[in-house]
């Protein structure tokens, strides 16, 4: 077995054992339902501001905005407004159609070298890789957004809604909630991609697959705690309010799968800001997305240069001319 993904099963196996075996035979609820979710709270805040300052001091003194396509130019040529944009609303354009709709991955291809009597390189469409990270990306987002219901009292309208449209696939009791299965297939998905593809395979890293794992687990203890072991929700909603108020208080009749839950999601809280999955907030720092391509419009001087003391040519001769003279080289004054 590759230990690239090995090693990462493991830990999070390891882990939620630790938040079971200490909850149930330890008796740790304040532990892991108190002082560890405030914890990884306070490193997920430090380390994301950290991550973001760190990217908005780095300089950027040239234009380097990714272009793949017509650049402006010439009035009879036609220029590729999204792809190479020159004002700031298509660079809003083609962030919003990158935030939202993942477009650089959508016109992603797979290259394959078939080895036939022609030896052929050919490319194909990545759709599938397309629609596997949009499904993960808004069924996260959704379930995420969903379970802030449980952090206020009373439930805002538009989470009602959405919750009611998550799951208005009705069958059973309770509902079934579309975006947790979604969310737990997508990452099958894209777990089975890296392990299975030789290509992603070879180029990943345990820590490309931990978080992974991680969702999985957070994903598939969330499952059971709602349609299988059936979690007490009030003391759960009680427990929530209570850690937002700063009145955090430890319900009875919650079971330790509630709190190896909660320790995963605050495993991936703090890993979040040291991880890939920074991501979310690097993508409105990408000088090569958030850029517009003028610089045959616009001349740009590097913001950071500063005065230097430079040695002409001419000062150069001046210090040597008689050298130069001597040595039969050419000089522009004799004097």
């Amino acid at each position: 077995m590759n230990q690239k993904y090995m090693l990462p099963l493991a830990g999070v196996v390891l882990l939620f054992l630790l938040a079971y075996a200490g909850v149930e035979g330890a008796g740790l609820q304040w532990f892991f339902g108190i002082v560890i979710p405030y914890l990884a709270v306070i490193a997920f805040i430090w380390g994301f501001v950290n991550r973001v300052m760190g990217w908005a001091d780095s300089a950027v003194p040239f234009r380097i905005p990714t272009t793949c396509g017509q650049e402006k130019s010439l009035p009879w040529i036609k220029q590729n407004r999204i792809d190479n944009p020159d004002t700031a609303w298509g660079v809003f354009i083609r962030m919003v159609l990158e935030i939202f709709l993942f477009r650089s991955l959508f016109r992603n291809t797979k290259a394959a070298f078939h080895r036939d009597e022609n030896n052929r390189l050919s490319y194909s469409w990545e759709i599938f890789l397309w629609l596997g990270a949009l499904a993960f990306h808004y069924a996260f987002l959704v379930t995420a957004v969903r379970h802030l219901r449980f952090f206020m009292e009373p439930v805002p309208w538009c989470l009602k809604a959405l919750e009611y449209m998550d799951g208005i696939v009705q069958l059973g009791l309770p509902n079934i909630f579309m975006s947790g299965l979604v969310l737990l297939a997508a990452a099958l998905f894209l777990l089975a991609r890296r392990i299975f593809d030789a290509k992603v395979s070879y180029i990943s890293l345990a820590a490309d697959y931990f978080p992974l794992f991680l969702i999985i687990g957070i994903a598939v203890t969330g499952i059971a705690m709602r349609y299988f072991t059936k979690v007490d929700v009030v003391g759960v909603k009680e427990f929530t309010m209570g850690i937002v108020t700063f009145q955090p208080v430890i319900p009875a009749g919650v079971g330790p799968l509630f709190y190896a839950h909660l320790f995963m999601v605050s495993v991936l809280i703090v890993y979040f800001p040291m991880s890939k999955l920074m991501h979310m907030g690097g993508i409105f720092l990408s000088p090569t997305r958030n850029m517009a391509n003028n610089t045959r419009a616009k001349r740009h001087v590097n913001p950071w240069n500063y005065a230097v003391d430079v040695h002409t040519y001419e000062q150069y001769e001046d210090h040597f001319r008689d050298k130069m003279i001597e040595a039969g080289l050419p000089v522009d004054k004799k004097e």
